[in-house]
């Protein structure tokens, strides 16, 4: 792959989303939580508003989605992807999905998501 090839898909502060798409997500116990699904974007700013958690099922399938704030997802090198503080029991009551059944991404949505996470609500 050419060096040009690489700047494309990552820079050492940019990375494209498809590369973004099934990183892994774990606990700092570095218990694997599930992986990035996809994320949300606001359509004006252009900011990341939630990474989308695929947790549960089996290889994939009958998985839950649990928005993240992307604020509270922290890269790490060392794993290879990104860590949150958070404890699986958590996720029990968070905020989530079925396929089929996503949410409606409004500002509603957004403080009750980012107010589980003890996050302010940016938007």
């Amino acid at each position: 792959m050419a060096e040009t090839d690489i700047a494309t898909d990552e820079t050492n502060r940019l990375i494209a989303s498809n590369k973004v798409e099934g990183t892994a997500v774990y606990n700092q116990q570095n218990e694997k939580l599930g992986s990035i699904y996809n994320f949300m974007v606001d359509k004006r700013s252009g900011q990341v508003e939630y990474a989308v958690l695929s947790f549960g099922g089996l290889f994939g399938l009958g998985s839950d989605y649990y928005p993240l704030p992307w604020d509270v997802l922290t890269y790490d090198t060392e794993q290879g992807g990104y860590v949150v503080n958070l404890d699986k029991s958590v996720l029990d009551k968070a905020p989530r999905y079925s396929a089929g059944n996503e949410p409606t991404f409004d500002r509603d949505y957004g403080r009750e998501v980012y107010g589980y996470y003890g996050v302010g609500y940016p938007y």
